[in-house]
């Protein structure tokens, strides 16, 4: 048997599937989504949203109280494209070379958007409910950009929730787990110095990229040697930017890092270790190293109690099978600021599917699963009107 809220969006789902795959010709990169978010503003605007534009430059915030109830909640979904090209060969691919939605947020701004709809309409619930439409996710923590712009001082939530397409998850499939779930994230950059000269003549030189090397190489060591092996931890070197002629010995290197863990603590001896080991080995060369660290988001962390309050309401409105547990993976999410400063919350997944030429997220060939418009949205209206009982 059909719940009715499953029934009552079965009615719109062509219209917010087409609505999607608009967004989808038409995607903006991180803290450049203008047209989307007065797109988004219009929209709710027109439903009966009290509407608040310009959190983090692009963000909207919309709000609807109904009755006395003095329950807050807050739904929140990403808005912004990946710098990259897409070559999905969809009729409605990209029309922005460079310009992409390939991790779907396309798609859960429209499933926000398609709850809010008939949230506006139906009005079966009792308090405040904040719709978040967050700019910048990959890379640029708008999350933590709307925290420090005044987020929760003007739109504070009791709990707070979050979703994210998972395409290697069954259909539709609802990915739950309970404490850390996603990693931190840190981008590091060191600079090595040395001295440069000819390449006929090293001794006359320190080679600022043989110390790039020795430091990449000694970094390996620090999940292997320094870290718990029941404690996941990466360190990975994704960028040695050094020189272009092959007879001129280096005097500068950049390179570029990615930390991820699933543990503060852990995050922090990772940190100091790189210091310590990019410090001592250029010394030990007769260079020096400088660290710049970038930008860093926290570990993912999902309260257990508002986890059991989203799987009692998937599993009534799709059944126990459409509900599981997930592994931890390390990704990272920005979201993790907002469940950092409001920790009753929660962020889960949902299943685009798993057939095995479906693409992952940041993959050219990517596109969300229009399929899971629905359930995403369903669960949304489930979960404010379980939340903010009338």
């Amino acid at each position: 048997m059909t719940h009715p809220i499953v029934e009552a969006l079965q009615t719109q789902e062509a219209r917010f599937t087409a609505l999607r795959r608009q967004f989808h010709q038409q995607p903006e990169i991180g803290f450049e989504e203008h047209r989307t978010s007065q797109q988004v503003a219009t929209l709710l605007k027109e439903w009966g949203y009290e509407v608040d534009y310009g959190l983090a430059g692009t963000g909207v915030v919309a709000t609807l109280k109904v009755g006395d109830g003095k329950k807050r909640l807050g739904l929140r979904a990403d808005m912004d494209a990946l710098p990259m090209q897409e070559n999905s060969g969809k009729a409605w691919a990209s029309q922005t070379d460079g310009r992409f939605h390939g991790c779907g947020h396309d798609g859960h701004t429209t499933t926000l958007l398609y709850a809010a709809e008939y949230l506006a309409r139906t009005r079966q619930f009792n308090g405040t409910l904040h719709l978040i439409f967050q700019p910048a996710e990959e890379l640029l923590y708008g999350g933590r950009v709307m925290l420090e712009d005044g987020l929760f001082d003007k739109f504070p939530c009791d709990q707070i929730f979050g979703l994210h397409n998972m395409p290697g998850q069954k259909l539709g499939r609802i990915g739950l787990r309970d404490g850390a779930m996603m990693a931190s994230s840190d981008t590091l950059h060191i600079e090595v110095q040395g001295v440069g000269g000819h390449g006929a003549v090293p001794e006359h030189t320190v080679d600022a990229t043989v110390v790039a090397c020795h430091i990449t190489l000694a970094l390996q060591t620090i999940v292997s040697r320094n870290i718990s092996p029941f404690d996941p931890a990466v360190v990975t070197v994704g960028s040695i930017q050094a020189g272009h002629a092959p007879n001129i010995i280096n005097d500068k290197v950049l390179m570029k890092l990615t930390v991820r863990t699933l543990n503060e603590q852990v995050r922090q001896t990772v940190l100091q270790r790189i210091h310590a080991i990019a410090i001592s080995q250029a010394e030990s060369f007769n260079a020096s190293a400088t660290l710049t660290h970038v930008n860093g988001s926290p570990v993912l962390k999902n309260d257990p109690l508002a986890n059991a309050m989203v799987r009692q309401v998937a599993t009534t409105l799709f059944g126990e099978e459409a509900v599981g547990t997930v592994s931890p993976f390390m990704g990272s999410e920005d979201f993790a600021f907002m469940l950092e400063k409001n920790p009753q919350g929660a962020y889960f997944t949902i299943g685009a599917g798993d057939e095995p030429d479906r693409c992952m997220v940041h993959n050219p060939g990517y596109d969300f699963n229009d399929k899971i418009l629905l359930t995403g949205a369903a669960l949304w209206c489930g979960l404010t009107e379980h939340y903010l009982r009338a």
